[in-house]
């Protein structure tokens, strides 16, 4: 659904029970967003507005709720309809998850972008290659465009990861460049021999980025497991980004006797 797609925090509403006339039948449902916009309906009228209110009351507390609305007029608590039934409503709150923005679709952003998923983040990713792009079918949303404008459009409310494994040592300097100008993000890792990230460092400090925002670059990303295969580097990564986002110490954590 388009929640899911971009990411956007929402509600949803379900109608769950109904007795008597009523406008819409149990199963009906409506996505209420942050911003009070919706889709679907659970009948019109100042009923769906009062479960428009509860639902962004549910989304700010992050709490679901099980309310009964009467619809008739000799309720204690009608609000003056008078179809002459009830009807309960379901509401779930629907937070974006931790987010990653993935730079470059090939073979190690996809093997990243299903793993990732898995582990429950919301994935974009961008590539200016519509055919490899295409391939990519783990992300969640997929741009077809360049890197610094796809990050300057990034509105991160969650814990963000910013991970540059493109194809071409401009595009990664590029993308670098403009994650640390945009801000916000949690993680930032690129990929790359121990070479290409001194050359890319040594090039962004002469166009004025500082030494302190470079330190805070995980490059080469990725823990030290002997990675080789693309699946293996994303477990790599993965692991890094979770380390990082959670304040982890990556630190073995076996029993020794």
């Amino acid at each position: 659904m388009e929640a899911r797609r971009t990411g956007r925090a929402c509600a949803l509403a379900t109608v769950a029970a109904t007795s008597g006339s009523v406008p819409r039948h149990p199963g009906a449902k409506m996505i209420v967003y942050a911003d009070g916009t919706i889709a679907g309906t659970v009948g019109g009228g100042k009923f769906e507005s009062l479960v428009i209110a509860e639902s962004l009351d549910c989304l700010a507390r992050q709490q679901t709720s099980l309310k009964t609305w009467p619809l008739r007029e000799d309720a204690p608590d009608s609000f003056g309809a008078i179809c002459g039934g009830e009807v309960t409503v379901l509401i779930e709150p629907h937070s974006p998850a931790q987010a990653m923005l993935l730079v470059g679709a090939g073979h190690c952003a996809q093997a990243i972008a299903k793993l990732a998923s898995e582990c429950g983040f919301h994935v974009t990713v961008v590539d200016d290659r519509p055919e490899i792009l295409a391939q990519c079918t783990a992300a969640h949303c997929r741009v077809d465009g360049s890197a610094p404008a796809c990050i300057a459009a990034q509105d991160w409310t969650k814990p963000a990861a910013v991970v540059i494994v493109s194809r071409h040592y401009d595009i990664d300097r590029e993308a670098l460049a403009a994650v640390l100008k945009k801000g916000g993000a949690n993680y930032i890792g690129m990929i790359g021999s121990r070479r290409k990230v001194r050359r890319v460092y040594d090039q962004l400090q002469q166009e004025g980025v500082s030494a302190e925002a470079l330190a805070g670059v995980h490059a080469p990303l990725g823990l030290d497991i002997g990675a080789d295969s693309p699946v293996e580097i994303a477990v790599s990564v993965l692991a890094e980004i979770l380390m990082v986002l959670r304040g982890a110490s990556g630190a073995p954590i076996r029993l020794i006797r």
